[in-house]
């Protein structure tokens, strides 16, 4: 069994590292600190499964899942995020993510998704459970962000915390026109019209 942990923090994939290691010995680890490495890597081996942060330097973890559907590599990927799982889970999961869990749950959480992604199965929490329930109910109301694109809703986020158009383009590695763009799409999207209103409806909403 080949495993990948990819973090950009070493701290983190050490403490991932030492789950695995403790429950599956017979592991093959391999490491990866961003985006590029990490694909890189899963083009040219075979991985049993992936176990990837949501946000590292370069693209992030939706963006790979989606890289990875085009070119037809099929590898499980469960993504680890500090995100709660109600604003990505879904997202992770609709994009070809095989499990999302919190960097806070147990590392009992943790095995057991690795080892319902090993049997061929998608990982999911209650709480995922009951999105998904909520999410097929025809009748149900979209909020607001949940309209957004996967890159528009990181884009709202970055607002709302206060970031400047040329901040998040430094942080996302994209141009300044492009996250005006974003903003522009974001507006349009949600009905919202000021970076004000998008901090406060993102702070009602716990987003932020």
């Amino acid at each position: 069994m080949k495993i990948l942990i990819a973090d950009d923090h070493a701290f983190v994939r050490k403490g991932i590292r030492q789950i695995i290691t403790e429950e599956f010995g017979d592991a093959t680890i391999s490491e990866a600190c961003n985006s590029a490495e990490l694909l890189q890597m899963v083009r040219s081996e075979q991985f049993s499964v992936v176990i990837s942060d949501l946000s590292m330097p370069g693209k992030n973890a939706l963006e790979i899942l989606k890289d990875l559907k085009a070119e037809e590599i099929k590898v499980p990927v469960i993504i680890l995020s500090m995100h709660p799982e109600d604003q990505y889970a879904l997202r992770v999961l609709k994009a070809g993510g095989s499990g999302y869990l919190t960097k806070e749950s147990a590392p009992e959480e943790l095995v057991k998704a690795i080892r319902m992604v090993l049997s061929g199965k998608k990982y999911i929490s209650a709480a995922v459970a009951e999105q998904l329930l909520i999410h097929i109910d025809d009748n149900s109301e979209v909020a607001l962000h949940q309209k957004l694109s996967d890159r528009e809703f990181t884009v709202f986020k970055l607002i709302a915390t206060g970031k400047t158009v040329s901040e998040i383009a430094d942080m996302l590695f994209l141009s300044v026109p492009t996250i005006s763009t974003y903003r522009t799409r974001i507006l349009e999207k949600t009905g919202l019209r000021t970076n004000a209103e998008i901090t406060r409806y993102a702070i009602l909403h716990q987003l932020v």
